[in-house]
């Protein structure tokens, strides 16, 4: 069976407006599928987490859903939709959207990364999570299928 390296960015949002949203749907799922490469995981403690925490959204329950419905992305939003307690206004969305953004990777993690990638660690590469998070994705995703 193939597994697959989650290429959707952090910095990718669906209609909600919620940034990782995509991401987390897309690692989740093939998790439930049995399809996630190795070293990923569905649910993580990291931008997953930020994700559940800002929107209100129980992990249980939501992880659950994605295993037992295998819903399409529209479907997993309108499901968030229904949920009890859910914060999806502007202003909830907004300061979500700015703490992903505003992430940065520990250094070990952010040199390890451009280690990986043969890209220098003097200050010329974006430093934060999501673009070091793109750059390990397309690395894994090369080693894994292209190389």
């Amino acid at each position: 069976m193939s597994t697959y390296v989650p290429l959707i960015s952090s910095g990718v949002s669906g209609p909600l407006g919620v940034l990782h949203l995509p991401r987390f749907w897309l690692k989740s799922s093939l998790e439930a599928a049995g399809k996630l490469a190795a070293g990923y995981p569905g649910c993580g403690k990291g931008y997953d987490q930020m994700v559940l925490d800002g929107l209100g959204l129980d992990r249980t329950a939501t992880i659950d859903y994605l295993k037992t419905s295998r819903p399409s992305y529209p479907q997993f939003e309108a499901w968030i939709r229904t949920q009890p307690g859910v914060k999806l206004d502007k202003a909830s969305v907004q300061k979500l959207n700015l703490s992903i953004q505003g992430y940065i990777h520990t250094d070990s993690t952010r040199q390890s990364i451009l280690a990986a990638n043969n890209l220098p660690d003097d200050g010329s590469i974006l430093p934060d999570a999501i673009n070091l998070n793109n750059l390990d994705d397309w690395s894994e995703f090369h080693a894994a299928v292209l190389k």
